[in-house]
């Protein structure tokens, strides 16, 4: 059973997500939450597998939410679904720890798959944004002469091959295109994204493609 927590200002929005999640059998609301504040006071109460949080709350936003909550070192995933589709909403959240970004207005099982992916500690991005949004992304990082990738310790821990399929994981590939087009078993793919992960210290694929962008493993198209 996936536990899931609402973070939006409207109302009638947090009933209409509830209304579908509790209408699927491997999913239950925990609680609701107006603003940031209750938002990371209920993550810290009721430790849901996933935060649904809206960006534009009154008092504290979704994106320090989402910060804190990540500080915290909660084990919660937070998927970002918001009215903007902004690509500065997107950056910020997932560079504050977002596991996700999807705009309110996904399809149904759209936003479900989302959850059941950040649950499974899947990145979730709108496929509008995907592109843009990586792109755009490393014009925020700071320049950085020659190849840092070579020194920096959570690449070098890497084996080739590991280091290989981080770079096409910072390019967008799905675990599918790894297997296909590296000739892997899917489960191998898997396996490696797992150790991956352990070894970058990364909390899931998202937060790996900006790893890999941090490093210049990846550059824009």
């Amino acid at each position: 059973m996936t536990t899931v927590l609402i973070a939006d200002d409207q109302p009638m929005q947090r009933f209409g997500f509830r209304m579908l999640l509790e209408s699927q059998d491997d999913m239950t609301v925990v609680g609701e939450a107006g603003n940031g504040n209750e938002a990371v006071h209920l993550v810290a109460r009721h430790h849901p597998d996933v935060v649904l949080m809206d960006i534009r709350m009154p008092g504290l936003d979704g994106i320090e939410a989402t910060r804190r909550i990540i500080a915290s070192g909660a084990l919660t995933h937070i998927l970002i679904v918001t009215t903007f589709d902004l690509d500065e909403y997107a950056y910020d959240g997932l560079r504050a720890g977002a596991s996700g970004f999807l705009v309110k207005d996904a399809l149904p099982e759209e936003l479900l798959a989302g959850i059941r992916a950040v649950a499974a500690g899947d990145a979730v991005v709108a496929p509008t944004l995907t592109r843009r949004l990586l792109d755009a992304y490393v014009h925020h990082l700071p320049a950085v002469p020659g190849a840092p990738a070579a020194s920096d310790p959570r690449i070098t821990a890497l084996t080739e091959r590991e280091r290989e399929i981080l770079t096409v994981i910072g390019q967008g590939w799905s675990n599918t295109e790894i297997a296909a087009r590296l000739h892997l078993a899917e489960s191998t793919v898997k396996t490696h994204v797992t150790r991956i992960l352990a070894k970058t210290g990364a909390r899931d694929r998202v937060q790996a493609v900006i790893l890999a962008y941090d490093t210049r493993l990846v550059a824009p198209m």
